[in-house]
């Protein structure tokens, strides 16, 4: 089970962002398709650092590839608008927790509301055919 953030116990929250990414960025619809993932890492109340990320090439049946991509970064969170069921079991798998960004109008607005314990967990209900 999961709990909220605490302070002092550093988190990084990977974000799926439009180019060129940062906290001022907008959230990308689906997490397969962004341009880039924004890297935020966190104190569990304050954000400590941003650095961005280029996604890797997503071609039919590579859903996985971004995947990989966090989980050897070391990403412990990611907000998500849209994926697939594929990719939320491997980033459940991997360790990976994946809460639902709620139309955040910015990544920053989206970290935020994670640190405010405000995005829920991200259900298998919630997933798309990857046609987006």
């Amino acid at each position: 089970m999961h709990t909220s953030p605490t302070e002092n116990a550093t988190t990084l929250v990977a974000v799926p962002s439009a180019n060129p990414g940062g906290l001022d960025a907008e959230v990308s619809a689906h997490f397969g398709h962004c341009d880039v993932f924004t890297l935020v890492e966190t104190d569990g109340v304050h954000i400590r650092s941003v650095v961005t990320v280029p996604n890797v090439a997503h071609e039919q049946g590579g859903c996985m590839a971004p995947v990989a991509l966090l989980a050897s970064s070391g990403v412990e969170v990611l907000i998500a608008g849209g994926m697939g069921m594929r990719p939320l079991m491997g980033l459940q798998q991997a360790g990976v927790r994946v809460v639902h960004w709620a139309e955040a109008p910015s990544v920053g607005h989206a970290v935020r509301a994670f640190l405010a314990n405000e995005l829920p967990e991200f259900a298998l209900q919630s997933t798309c055919g990857g046609d987006h």
